[in-house]
């Protein structure tokens, strides 16, 4: 499959932070992009296979369900191209002094996928930029229900009648 360029929009920002605070200044945005669902994904790879979509599902949700099972017990797992997967939570400032309990003061466990910077790096990509599609704030305004509508010219005649 030949690569298409990556396309893009160029959009206006007003800057918070860095050297350019609160200047306006242009930046591209990626564009035109698909989302491929798993099913779709999984029958892709499928085919330059000897196994059906069905399996490549099964063994990819399989080995996605084992690393999560090996994480939760706070291992690290190197999952192959795409980088380590280990484990990572918040913890809440507890003063000095004050006991600190796991159980209130740590929240939000995840798996936290440290990617592969081989792998999550893009080259030989080619750029086209295109014209940005015009936003819902964009349309006009219909008109409220429960304002009047405009009366004809023949209705405002006959009011009187």
């Amino acid at each position: 499959m030949a690569n298409k360029p990556l396309q893009f929009v160029v959009v206006e920002r007003k800057l918070n932070v860095g050297k350019n605070a609160g200047k306006l200044v242009q930046i591209a945005k990626p564009t035109g992009r698909h989302r491929i669902d798993f099913r779709n994904f999984c029958e892709r790879v499928a085919k330059s296979t000897t196994f059906n979509r069905q399996e490549v599902e099964a063994v990819l949700n399989y080995a996605t369900e084992i690393a999560k099972d090996i994480v939760a017990n706070g291992d690290i797992v190197e999952f192959g191209d795409l980088g380590t997967l280990m484990p990572s939570f918040k913890s809440k400032a507890v003063e000095q002094g004050t006991k600190f309990n796991a159980n209130v003061h740590i929240e939000k466990p995840v798996v936290l996928l440290q990617p592969s910077k081989k792998y999550f790096t893009l080259t030989g990509v080619s750029y086209e930029q295109t014209e940005a599609k015009p936003t819902k704030a964009a349309k006009p305004a219909k008109p409220k229900a429960s304002e009047p509508a405009p009366k004809s010219k023949d209705e405002s005649h006959n009011s009187g009648l």
